[in-house]
């Protein structure tokens, strides 16, 4: 029996249909997120994009999630972002009555207070400082161990309304930084789950303004993804959901994203009329009334934004003037698609020698980041570069990228 166990423990095997449903028995959960190869019907609790139904029923699932994505779940990290799933989440948002906040869940669960709540928040903080400077894939995994061991038992605990809102508000602010590390590794399908509990949550604690941002998240995902329409649906969507409490730089951050998907599409016009909303909307900002989670979002941040727009439809000229105002200092990813924006919008404008020089200023920018994304961003402009490939310039560019990480990753393995 302990060759057994040794060798469940080394991955050499999985414990069979006898073992199996003892051992999810004794650790109090699924199969599933044990990593077992068994499937059966709870796995489809995990596997399908749904809206939870409850308040129960989002924190039942958020820590299965949790459980299954450390136990390297194969089925999640190859699940595919579900459209209807996006329109059902924002559908049921908006038309959801004030929510009652629920009971505890235990009786001898742990007491917990604003103290525990402030612990989450600061940890959570830390994580986001570290998702900003090296990227999803650099800490996604400590995020989730840390939701699933620490903040699971408190979600199933004792507390007050007033503690249970603040608790369910800094959850699911961790699980949409969760959401946006997952997505950042591409690992989108897991990334949407996340993101439709965070909402839920966000529901359940009465925090509009957050859920708004949930829906922002969704829309970027879903634009990145392809599926514009959809993109632009739920940006509109957080627009009018948080109507009642909005606040400028909230509403010019949605409006951006609106207008991401739209020049997508190539509607022009009416990315334009989004892009001068949100323009508009940044000017009349008071930071003190402002969460402090979009404190980031910024002049700089809307000239980024305003950067890929004008890319998207075909005005390199003008994307080459907001990428130059795009670039903060203080936040490494963010400013790594600001300088392959501008890269690839020199490039667009027949500047092919600037392109290249911009370009290798991102390959330094970005050599600590372990993202997907920014992978993503890099193969596109090889895609363009391959166009002018006897080009001298791109030539002794390709000579110099070679030495960056990202660049090779980039690569097709035939290249590598």
């Amino acid at each position: 029996m302990k060759r057994r166990i040794a060798s469940w423990e080394n991955g050499h095997s999985v414990p069979d249909e006898f073992y199996g449903p003892l051992l999810a028995e004794a650790f109090r959960t699924g199969a599933a997120e044990l990593g077992l190869n068994h499937s059966g019907g709870e796995d489809l609790v995990l596997l399908e994009a749904g809206y939870p139904a409850s308040p129960d029923a989002a924190i039942e699932t958020v820590g299965r999630l949790w459980r299954a994505d450390l136990n390297g779940y194969e089925p999640l990290f190859e699940a595919e972002p579900s459209e209807p799933a996006w329109n059902e989440a924002s559908l049921r948002w908006l038309v959801a009555p004030e929510p009652s906040f629920p009971s505890p869940r235990r009786d001898d669960g742990p007491h917990v207070g604003l103290a525990d709540v402030a612990t989450i928040k600061t940890t959570a903080d830390l994580f986001a400082q570290l998702d900003d400077r090296f990227g999803g894939e650099h800490a996604r995994l400590a995020v989730i161990q840390y939701l699933s061991r620490d903040v699971t038992p408190l979600l199933n605990g004792r507390y007050t309304e007033a503690v249970g809102r603040a608790l369910f508000s800094t959850v699911a602010e961790a699980t949409l930084l969760a959401g946006w590390m997952s997505y950042d590794t591409c690992h989108h399908g897991l990334a949407q789950r996340y993101f439709l509990q965070a909402l839920r949550l966000a529901q359940d604690a009465n925090d509009r303004r957050l859920a708004g941002s949930v829906l922002s998240a969704m829309s970027h995902q879903a634009t990145f993804l392809g599926r514009y329409t959809e993109g632009a649906t739920l940006a509109r969507a957080a627009l009018m959901g948080i109507s009642p409490v909005a606040t400028p730089t909230l509403r010019a951050q949605f409006h951006a994203m609106e207008a991401r998907a739209l020049a997508r599409t190539g509607d022009t016009r009416a990315c334009e009329l989004a892009l001068a909303a949100a323009t508009q909307a940044l000017e009349s900002r008071n930071s003190d009334d402002e969460p402090e989670w979009i404190s980031y979002f910024d002049e700089v941040e809307l000239a980024a934004e305003a950067a890929h727009c004008f890319r998207d439809v075909n005005s390199a000229r003008q994307s080459v003037t907001h990428a130059s105002n795009a670039m903060s200092g203080n936040h490494v990813r963010s400013d790594f698609f600001a300088t392959m924006v501008l890269a690839d919008a020199h490039f667009r404008a027949g500047d092919l020698e600037e392109a290249c020089h911009v370009a290798l200023d991102a390959l330094d920018l970005g050599e600590q980041l372990k993202s997907a994304r920014c992978v993503s961003y890099l193969a596109e402009f090889r895609q363009h570069l391959s166009r002018a490939e006897d080009n001298n310039v791109v030539r002794d560019f390709q000579d110099q990228a070679r030495e960056h990480r990202l660049w090779v990753a980039a690569s097709s393995p035939d290249e590598r």
